[in-house]
């Protein structure tokens, strides 16, 4: 079965127009138990991702995204110079994975915060729950096909 996740990064960092001209990229970086475990256990090559654009304006969903890739050992934990190094982490027990994934398309229009607040269908959505910061969110084929709908 095919899973839907939302993956934040912030616009400046890496954008929906950087993993496409790139085709597809390592989602390294992530620090996160809770969301590494879902990269390490949950995301499967195939599932679908939205790609959201964050402290940007407007922040928001930009585009989709596919995992291409699982199970990759995140390069950057091992790299001193990282801001992502780990020093704890070692290379024959890697504490953090980097997925590959995809770019699918680039949305005319971004689904902002405030229009995924005002649709109905997306009020359970993780991206609008109080405290909820992970960078990794899972999305329900319901929240999925809704956001699809706005932005035609």
């Amino acid at each position: 079965m095919t899973n839907i996740w939302l993956a934040k990064s912030e616009e400046e960092v890496y954008s929906i127009e950087h993993l496409k001209r790139d085709k597809r990229t390592l989602w390294e970086g992530v620090r996160n138990y809770q969301a590494r475990n879902m990269l390490r256990d949950d995301w499967q090559v195939g599932d679908k991702i939205l790609f959201y654009h964050s402290n940007s304006a407007p922040t928001g969903i930009a585009g989709l995204a596919k995992v291409s890739k699982v199970g990759i050992p995140d390069p950057t934990q091992f790299m001193p110079k990282s801001d992502y190094f780990d020093p704890k982490s070692k290379k024959e027990n890697p504490t953090w994975v980097a997925p590959e994934i995809a770019f699918v398309q680039k949305f005319q229009l971004v689904i902002t915060l405030d229009m995924i607040r005002k649709e109905k269908k997306l009020k359970s959505m993780a991206v609008l729950k109080r405290g909820n910061r992970l960078s990794i969110q899972p999305v329900t084929n319901e929240e999925f096909q809704t956001i699809l709908k706005m932005t035609k």
